[in-house]
């Protein structure tokens, strides 16, 4: 059983949805991703979502598209995300790793070099915005060849005529995107959450994790009574930035963030049932 598998179906176990979270790799340098890693870990994260920085990340809002510039401007190179991702296999041998990004870094030296580092590396998921399904041929099979889960994408726009083609050859959870737009701009209203988990879930036994616009603890608190997971992304990185624009260390307001998102995530069907 992979460790998604195995992390997924150990909240499900608790009656909880997973708190899934995501922070830059490289933000605001390279050498201080561990700590801010360590951080999530700390507070309460289950899964853990690391991004690559990319030139172009046009799926994300302006918070990550900051992220990504103070990380390439700090140097970053894939091969030190590579390498941010073994260091953290190494302290943290059960916390699932998952790297997410755009597909250039990931293919660019060829599907099967990234796959293989990935793998060497301990990393057990793989989300890539901007390779769609129906292009599975350029790094699918060579993550599947190496037991790396490929994460797909679904969004308010995927009928039920192209979700087949998402789900085929997933694994590890479907993402969810609730909005049709860029990271950290707004939250789809929580009816329309509802119903989309709701029909996901009667087209697949993949845990479902809802992510785009999830800032506060009542917001993943929310989510998490319907859905298997929750992803929280720019309010994090928002703190990343606000710590390094500072001179600070980020690990304190990232572990007080996590800690609140935690325990909204942990009570909320608790919450719902009484």
């Amino acid at each position: 059983m992979s460790r998604l598998t195995a992390t997924f179906a150990a909240c499900a176990a608790q009656g909880r949805a997973a708190l899934v979270t995501f922070v830059t790799g490289g933000d605001p340098t390279p050498a201080a991703t561990a700590a801010i890693l360590d951080a999530l870990v700390a507070g309460g994260a289950d899964v853990i979502e690391l991004g690559m920085p990319f030139t172009d990340p046009m799926a994300d809002g302006p918070a990550i598209q900051r992220a990504n510039l103070r990380s390439l401007g700090a140097g970053t190179t894939t091969a030190d995300i590579v390498a941010i991702a073994r260091d953290f296999r190494g302290r943290h041998p059960n916390v699932p790793l998952v790297l997410m990004g755009y597909a250039n870094p990931m293919v660019r030296r060829g599907p099967e070099w990234f796959a293989q580092a990935a793998a060497e590396a301990g990393v057990d998921g793989v989300i890539c915005v901007d390779i769609p399904s129906e292009e599975d041929d350029a790094l699918g099979p060579a993550l599947r060849a190496v037991g790396i889960d490929l994460i797909r994408l679904a969004t308010p726009t995927t009928d039920a005529a192209r979700l087949p083609a998402v789900l085929e050859g997933a694994s590890g959870f479907l993402y969810y995107v609730s909005v049709a737009g860029i990271t950290g701009q707004q939250q789809a209203a929580q009816a329309s959450i509802e119903a989309a988990v709701a029909k996901l879930k009667g087209a697949t036994k993949l845990p479902i994790a809802v992510g785009f616009g999830v800032r506060t603890p009542e917001q993943a608190a929310a989510v998490a009574r319907v859905a298997d997971g929750v992803v929280v992304g720019s309010a994090i990185v928002e703190a990343v930035g606000a710590a390094a624009a500072d001179g600070r260390a980020a690990e304190v307001d990232v572990i007080n963030i996590i800690k609140d998102l935690s325990a909204a995530v942990h009570n909320a069907r608790q919450e719902q049932a009484a």
